[in-house]
């Protein structure tokens, strides 16, 4: 090694072992994270109790507080008007509002004046005997004890769209024990006509259906109407009376036929299955079906303004203002009696709509003419038919059978109380089927009898 090696490994100096970093202290930050935690816990406590706090109080009813607390389905609507004076007030209005339309309306004009050939198409049945245009709905129950289609055998079931009582003995009773009460010893327990308890909740003054038998044809369709948007129920509680329905069994028990569907074609298929019959007509000797008021199948059978979700509501019950405040009127009869208000929301030339109107309810009337026409002819035939000899009798029941097809189709407009202006198109539809059946029933009358004689005297 040279003196220069040696010289440099002399100058290399020990080194001793390695030391570690001490960390750097972090008292401050410590504390810094736990006061933001115990802030956040604080937090995350008040705002528990506030949610809880706000869950356990009341739910709001409505907008201001009653002046008067409603027991829970009040047959009185004097007692509902104490708080909702506006509505009342123009419900009370219905005990008078008798005024008549081309058509319809509400003043209690007999029908079967008004066309004869009701009295031979009703034969065998109480409308023969007494068919008047409704009046309003405060009088309702005046009406239905005042017709003469109400007898010793009538079951309580006929009072179920005509009292403000019924959701109460619905309750009480229940619909099969009330349908089955004879009409006149539930009548005892009617005070009040239709009013306020029909359709709404007494707490919350929500819309609702009351009528045993509507809520078992929408849960028959798999339909839940809470689940329904206010804007709906502004036209299925007009369900809880106006549709087509039928008393079944011995109990009379009340029962909407939507099973296979609201729409004429699906009834009448419902009630064929059922092998069901109101009367026999005594001419025809037809198992006949008598039509009641379908106005909601007719209007959600996909109509123009139901489309556009247009409720029965908007046109029947229009918002008006008294002063600042505005409300549903609770006058309900027809819109042409008051076009400016219950069109006027929508359409800006309420004239025209008027004259539409009136266009679409001639049409629907003289093509209402053709079918009754063929009707009639159809049962003289059948019979004239059964009256002959040798008549093959299978054929005469084929003729029977489209004649019970057709007039339920044609009913199913007659009854129906917008001369067929809620749904124009079905309503031409269905009078042009109903007309067809009729003309297939007298040919087949003809046929049964191997002569057309049976068309004597007929049209």
């Amino acid at each position: 090694m040279s003196e220069e090696e040696k010289d440099d490994v002399q100058s290399i100096q020990p080194v001793g072992p390695l030391k570690t970093p001490e960390p750097e202290k972090k008292t401050g930050n410590s504390k810094l994270v736990w006061a933001l935690t115990g802030v956040i816990i604080v937090l995350a406590a008040v705002l528990i109790g506030v949610l809880l706090f706000v869950k356990n109080q009341p739910q709001p009813t409505r907008g201001v507080i009653p002046i008067k607390e409603i027991a829970d389905m009040d047959p009185n609507s004097a007692n509902w008007g104490v708080n909702f004076p506006n509505q009342y007030s123009t419900l009370l209005k219905t005990e008078t509002n008798n005024a008549r339309t081309t058509y319809g309306g509400s003043d209690p004009y007999s029908k079967l004046e008004q066309d004869p050939r009701l009295v031979q198409l009703f034969a065998g049945y109480g409308f023969s005997k007494d068919y008047n245009e409704e009046r309003g709905h405060l009088k309702s129950l005046e009406d239905v004890r005042a017709t003469k289609r109400v007898n010793d055998t009538t079951p309580g079931t006929c009072y179920s769209c005509k009292s403000a009582n019924n959701p109460g003995l619905w309750k009480k009773m229940g619909m099969a024990e009330y349908d089955k009460t004879p009409f006149m010893e539930l009548g005892r327990q009617i005070t009040e006509p239709i009013g306020c308890a029909n359709c709404h909740d007494a707490r919350t003054m929500k819309l609702v259906v009351t009528n045993p038998a509507l809520d078992e044809a929408l849960k028959a369709q798999g339909k839940d109407w809470r689940t329904f948007t206010r804007q709906e129920m502004r036209t299925v509680v007009c369900a809880n009376c106006h549709v087509e329905y039928y008393f079944q069994g011995e109990g009379k028990y009340l029962t909407f036929p939507w099973a296979k569907g609201t729409k004429i074609e699906d009834i009448v298929a419902y009630y064929e299955e059922a092998n069901f019959k109101d009367w026999e007509h005594p001419d025809s000797k037809t198992p006949m079906l008598k039509a009641q008021h379908p106005e909601y199948e007719f209007y959600t059978a996909d109509s123009t303004h139901y489309k556009a979700g247009v409720a029965c509501a908007d046109c029947h019950m229009p918002y008006v203002r008294d002063g600042a405040a505005k409300f549903s009127s609770h006058d309900v009869h027809s819109p042409l009696l008051n076009p400016e208000t219950a069109c006027g929301a929508c359409h800006t030339n309420t004239g025209y709509v008027v004259e539409r109107v009136k266009i679409i309810q001639d049409s629907v009337r003289a093509t209402m003419d053709a079918t009754e026409d063929a009707l009639i002819a159809a049962i003289a035939a059948i019979q004239k038919a059964s009256a002959t000899s040798g008549v093959d009798d299978q054929l005469l029941n084929e003729a029977r059978s489209l004649h019970r097809q057709a007039q339920m189709m044609w009913d199913f407009i007659a009854a129906e109380n917008s001369m067929g202006f809620h749904n124009p198109e079905e309503a031409l539809r269905i009078l042009a089927k109903a007309t067809d059946l009729a003309r297939q029933a007298q040919l087949k009358a003809i046929q049964a009898a191997g002569t057309t004689e049976v068309l004597q005297g007929s049209q």
